[in-house]
């Protein structure tokens, strides 16, 4: 896959949670994803390595060249892979039917009052 296209297929776990990090860090090396991660998270420097150049050759991420290390920085938004992830979702799991999908997260997410109030907030800005 070539420079500023987007990946056809989701991130595996592993991809996801190193570009979780990246997201977060905004600007990074491999040694600041390495150390960002949960510390019962036992890679080694050589698997995140590995795994950034992996992103990068998706074009997900572009390095920078700094003296003796690269500096990783993220070419697909976390709101566009969101994006994405969730039309997967739609499209495989409840066939094509994101009103189903809506139902069952309101189902069984843990919603506070707050976050309910917000839902019917944007949804009556919907209706309008």
């Amino acid at each position: 896959m070539g420079k500023n296209k987007k990946p056809e297929k989701l991130l595996t776990e592993v991809e996801l949670e190193l570009m979780s990090a990246v997201w977060r860090l905004e600007r990074c090396s491999v040694r600041e994803v390495l150390d960002s991660l949960p510390r019962e998270r036992d890679l080694a420097y050589t698997s995140v390595a590995t795994v950034m150049k992996i992103l990068e050759d998706k074009g997900i991420v572009k390095s920078e060249k700094k003296e003796k290390s690269h500096t990783y920085v993220p070419l697909l938004s976390k709101e566009d892979y969101e994006k994405k992830a969730l039309k997967h979702i739609t499209e495989k799991v409840f066939e094509g039917n994101p009103s189903s999908m809506v139902m069952r997260l309101l189902d069984e997410a843990e919603l506070s009052k707050e976050e309910l109030q917000q839902i019917r907030k944007t949804l009556e800005e919907r209706l309008k």
